[in-house]
């Protein structure tokens, strides 16, 4: 069942997780937050719109200073809106769609200096993730080859602005509903979590986070680490969990290394392989949210470039997928944690 944030599913597995980790000797609370739905369901939509629009007013202006004057002030007025309420104080702060999640956060130990992150909500959107990373690559190439040429070669501007509204056309229909199952994206990584945590030896000290609304511009982990109640520390964020492909680990930011290292030797010793890189544009994960607050940080994956074609669609159900990836990277998880802790 599809895990929309607000809905009674999300609620009844919220409720399931509570009770495995209760069963596991942590200490469970909730953590009720309020936030603003309008960059987590419309920003890409309204990005997609308005960048292809003004670049096509900037290549239509040529040489008019009139035009570009205007075209500069309102590209200017909607950064700074739209800059405001997508920001992450904006996703908490803003007075549109105001809407209200839960994070569920579970302690074992004292003072745990190592936490295990998933998101437990879901979306569906009209193209998969994987329409998404290519538009925003896309697009990107288009606008930087359209400045290129606007005035050096202005007979291939029309070939260059096709390119940017090819590229913004997943953006725009990136819109929110609630038609798939979220198993792949992501209860793969929540079951990933809980089963990492049963095998940490009880004499490490241990924190899970269980995230709501990351599908809205990551609204749960920016309110979590916010809050200030435990101070930044170190993040293994867990998110999308396939049956096949090695494991990835994905940062933003500055490259956490002896977090990338600890994980490298756990997966080693695991038998599993892993790799490395910057998280690719167009994907949103928790860990970005909590490296802006100050922890260290990044998302641990399994998958291929199928698994970025099911993500966010109809197929991401449970018949797509056994779950014989999930016990790997739990065990990589586990080891990771007690060398950290």
């Amino acid at each position: 069942m599809s895990r929309a944030v607000g809905s009674r599913e999300i609620a009844d597995a919220r409720g399931y997780c509570a009770n495995v980790l209760r069963e596991q000797g942590f200490a469970v609370s909730e953590h009720p937050f309020e936030f603003s739905a309008f960059a987590g369901r419309w920003a890409a939509t309204v990005a997609g719109l308005l960048i292809p629009i003004l670049a096509t007013l900037v290549a239509v202006a040529g040489h008019s200073r009139a035009a570009w004057v205007g075209i500069a002030a309102v590209v200017l007025a909607l950064v700074l809106l739209l800059g405001r309420w997508s920001s992450a104080k904006g996703v908490l702060g803003a007075p549109v769609l105001r809407q209200g999640g839960i994070n569920l956060e579970a302690v074992r130990g004292a003072e745990p200096r190592v936490w295990l992150v998933a998101h437990l909500d879901s979306k569906w959107q009209p193209v998969p993730m994987l329409a998404r990373v290519a538009g925003v690559l896309t697009l990107g190439v288009g606008l930087l080859a359209l400045t290129v040429v606007l005035f050096a070669a202005p007979r291939a501007v029309p070939w260059c602005l096709g390119l940017v509204w090819l590229g913004a056309m997943p953006l725009i229909l990136s819109v929110v509903g609630a038609r798939n199952h979220g198993t792949l994206d992501n209860a793969s990584g929540v079951a990933t979590v809980l089963d990492a945590a049963a095998r940490v030896d009880r004499s490490h000290a241990l924190g899970v986070l269980i995230t709501d609304a990351e599908e809205l511009a990551l609204a749960g982990a920016g309110a979590w680490a916010s809050e200030g109640r435990v101070s930044p520390r170190v993040a293994i964020n867990c998110d999308t969990i396939d049956d096949d492909g090695s494991l990835v680990l994905m940062y933003s930011g500055s490259p956490p290394s002896d977090l990338v290292s600890a994980l490298e030797r756990a997966a080693a010793a695991a038998g599993e392989n892993i790799r490395t890189l910057y998280l690719i544009p167009g994907i949103l994960t928790d860990s970005i949210a909590l490296a802006a607050n100050g922890w260290e940080t990044l998302t641990l994956s399994r998958g291929t470039l199928r698994t970025l074609g099911r993500i966010h669609t109809s197929r991401d159900t449970l018949a797509t997928m056994s779950g014989k990836g999930l016990d790997g990277a739990a065990r990589v998880l586990a080891r990771a944690v007690m060398e950290l802790g």
